[in-house]
């Protein structure tokens, strides 16, 4: 099947395809099946019209290009948007704890950013063709997102939050467990650490400051800090409001990462655009969800990624009790959040688990209560409206040319999107089947 994808593809790889290099002039795309708007049916035969990064023109069944005009034959591939995913640390080692603590003394963060561009990479191939970077190097990523905006870099369309603002102790604190003069060293670094309103509003106008796009604040305790303080509100809702209040003046969204039940209902109460986690939902936090129309961000492979980590001796000891609790918690939360109807927009919090995997995400929310058809809604026109972003999400006349492809429907088979066979990112072809390369 691979090789019939291949048919008339020879105009595009005459030459090594350069996945972030100018794009042609014109590329018609020949598709089996495309699901342009998820959340309504699939189209049959189709060819989409490419030119210049943007999609200018989806007709009715196969199509002979025009006179100069690059072919994508797709003709038995299932050809959808590309995915964006809402949460992702593309920062430095991911996936593996171990190995990073056992390199901490000997990296710094110029061996950080050249894993982070091999990371973006890896993430590009695997079909998200956007992602929202929620906690990395500022200027690093900031660095990463340009980079990859000019072409010069391969990987997705970032939107970066810079550092998570955090109390001092809380989810945020580069120093929390450390020795002394470790800890001494971190904390005078640290620009992301706040307490009170008024400290918490210089957080926000620092990370904006450095680039940032959007911004994440620590609602609650996280699985994954040095401390045994647990996954409880850390936050004063006085501080959650002037990070929010903030931010929103600025032109930013913000998403609030959040465990503990008191924490989310005082995030959304304060006004925040997304819940990242949301692991201990209860009656009234999910009716404020709906209330504020605010989006729950699910990272279901998280806790079971990190579960898994603590009990294989990868994670500090502290860690084990709070991920046994998030594991046990979240998947129950979200099946009564789903059933509710509460807007969810896709996100894996990868980095903590590996990049590239960020698909298998997909069966745990269809485990939990959504369709394929809304769990693949999630990660297309529900992230682009999150995101802010109309110009994603479909693929429809104006549209930016992200289109990625899989064998078979996934529909169907939702894990279908674990192997994306083709990725197109702004009009430029980043990947393609092996067969025949």
């Amino acid at each position: 099947m691979i090789k019939a994808w291949m048919i008339g593809l020879t105009a595009i790889v005459a030459a090594p395809v350069l996945a972030q290099g100018k794009p042609s002039t014109t590329t018609y795309i020949q598709a089996g099946t495309v699901l342009d708007r998820p959340g309504q049916a699939p189209r049959g035969n189709t060819t989409i019209i490419v030119r210049d990064g943007k999609i200018v023109e989806l007709r009715d069944g196969f199509v002979t290009p025009e006179q100069g005009a690059r072919l994508i034959d797709l003709r038995t591939a299932f050809v959808l948007p590309g995915m964006v995913d809402m949460h992702v640390h593309l920062w430095g080692i991911g996936g593996d704890p171990m190995r990073a603590r056992l390199e901490a003394l000997n990296r710094d963060r110029f061996d950080d950013e050249m894993t982070a561009v091999a990371n973006a990479r890896t993430t590009l191939a695997a079909g998200f063709t956007s992602v929202r970077d929620l906690g990395g190097d500022p200027r690093g990523i900031r660095a990463l997102r340009d980079a990859i905006d000019a072409g010069t870099v391969e990987g997705p369309s970032i939107t970066n939050a810079g550092e998570m603002i955090s109390v001092t102790g809380g989810h945020g604190d580069g120093g929390n467990g450390l020795a002394e003069e470790f800890a001494d060293m971190v904390h005078a670094k640290e620009m992301n650490l706040c307490d009170g309103p008024d400290d918490c509003r210089r957080a926000v106008r620092a990370q904006v400051a450095l680039g940032a796009r959007v911004i994440k604040f620590a609602a609650t305790g996280g699985v994954l800090s040095n401390v045994s303080g647990g996954l409880g509100r850390a936050m004063t809702p006085e501080e959650m409001r002037a990070i929010i209040e903030t931010a929103h003046a600025l032109g930013r969204k913000v998403a609030a990462h959040s465990h503990a039940a008191e924490g989310t209902k005082a995030a959304l109460e304060a006004g925040v655009d997304s819940i990242e986690h949301g692991t201990f939902l209860d009656d009234e936090t999910i009716r404020l969800f709906k209330t504020k129309g605010a989006y729950l961000v699910p990272t279901e492979i998280a806790p079971v990624a990190a579960l898994a980590q603590a009990r294989g001796g990868a994670l500090p000891p502290a860690t084990i009790v709070k991920a046994e609790a998030a594991a046990a918690a979240m998947a129950a939360s979200h099946r009564r959040a789903y059933a509710a109807g509460v807007k969810v927009a896709f996100g894996t919090d990868t980095g903590v688990s590996k990049h590239g995997d960020n698909a298998t995400e997909f069966a745990l929310m269809v485990r939990n209560g959504l369709t394929p058809t809304q769990a693949i809604a999630a990660a297309t026109v529900g992230a682009a409206d999150l995101l802010g972003r109309d110009d994603i999400g479909t693929l429809a006349p104006g549209k930016t040319a992200d289109i990625i492809a899989v064998t078979g429907s996934p529909l169907q088979d939702v894990t279908r999107l674990e192997h994306v066979e083709f990725v197109m990112h702004r009009g430029t072809v980043a990947k393609t089947p092996a067969t025949g390369i």
